[in-house]
């Protein structure tokens, strides 16, 4: 989120100090990310220590605090997990947001430093073990598993004629309807393509292990002292490896990785096949979700007169940006 949420630093003070028994000293709002519905900000406690609280609204599934918990129990330090709450939770509530605390680790993320070598190592050995991690039984019946849903499709193609039959005054609605009547043929083919790979992978099912789902660039934290770290859990799913492994193998989207050390990479997660099919499918997918995702976004602000405007312009320059990248396998 870019667009600051109207909501008091003392507020947010008196929430922390409440649910995690915090003092806080310093609130400093961060406009990062491309999540319209998180805000994110630095805090700087009476001690000096700082830390990362993210503001969560809409839809919250506990998995995505209670998973990174596990995990990092079972020893994956690379996982970037919550701060418990005085209650014992891994949040609190705030005006319709939950509110989640993490350590703050001074750095980078992998877009503003390319990764060492022993870095892409740690990444390719954490990621490993992720996949092989074996969630307990109850965490495991809340984790959603792959189904190969065409909901975002739907949603696109929605988009598609909302695109030919509305006009916006909105600037960024306006700009994003007027791209995808330009491009309606591309995405046709990429809706298309991503239908025909689900076929096969729907009637012979693939081992399922446990994804983060979004391990891109702005998702690995890189530390001043050299540690790493895999944060935003937000939509962990049981799907195949290659719904993570994807993100090594395309380097066409700003925000994921534009040269990956694949090699590198594999030296830490080990020997593996890759399924061509769903990798091929992963890749396609995600640009579709991509741009339904930014679709419904900037419509459904801009007809309810929301006034994250930036929000807004930032998701239709990530539509720009695919399609400058666009290349095979996408069409």
């Amino acid at each position: 989120m870019l667009d600051r949420p109207d909501i008091e630093d003392a507020v947010i003070v008196a929430a922390v100090r409440d649910g995690f028994g915090l003092d806080v000293a310093q609130v400093v709002f961060l406009p990062l990310g491309a999540d319209f519905n998180s805000a994110v900000y630095k805090l700087v406690a009476a001690d000096g220590a700082a830390y990362f609280l993210k503001l969560r609204r809409g839809d919250f599934d506990e998995i995505a605090v209670a998973i990174p918990r596990y995990l990092q129990t079972q020893g994956i330090a690379a996982v970037m997990t919550p701060i418990p709450a005085m209650g014992g939770q891994l949040w609190t509530e705030l005006d319709g947001f939950r509110l989640i605390l993490y350590p703050f680790v001074e750095g980078h993320n992998g877009i503003g430093v390319e990764l060492s070598d022993r870095q892409w190592r740690e990444l390719g050995a954490a990621l490993r073990a992720v996949h092989d991690a074996k969630l307990p039984p109850d965490l495991a019946r809340h984790t959603p598993r792959e189904t190969y849903s065409p909901r975002w499709r739907g949603i696109l193609r929605a988009a598609l004629a909302r695109s030919e039959a509305s006009a916006y005054d909105d600037p960024a609605a306006a700009r994003l309807t007027a791209l995808l009547k330009a491009r309606r043929t591309e995405i046709e083919q990429i809706v298309e393509r991503a239908e025909r790979l689900a076929v096969p992978l729907r009637r012979h099912p693939r081992r399922f292990v446990l994804c983060h789902t979004d391990i891109h660039a702005f998702n690995v934290i890189l530390g001043a002292d050299d540690s790493l770290f895999i944060v935003d859990w937000d939509n962990p799913l049981l799907a195949p490896k290659e719904h993570d492994l994807m993100f090594m193998d395309d380097g066409s989207d700003e925000g994921m990785w534009r040269n990956p050390r694949e090699d590198l990479f594999y030296q830490g997660y080990g020997q593996t096949g890759v399924d061509p099919v769903a990798l091929a499918y992963y890749q396609v997918e995600r640009v579709v979700v991509d741009i339904a995702v930014t679709c419904e976004m900037v419509f459904a602000g801009a007809e309810a007169g929301d006034p994250r405007v930036s929000d807004r312009e930032q998701g239709v320059q990530y539509v720009v940006n695919r399609f400058a990248d666009w290349q095979e396998p996408y069409v």
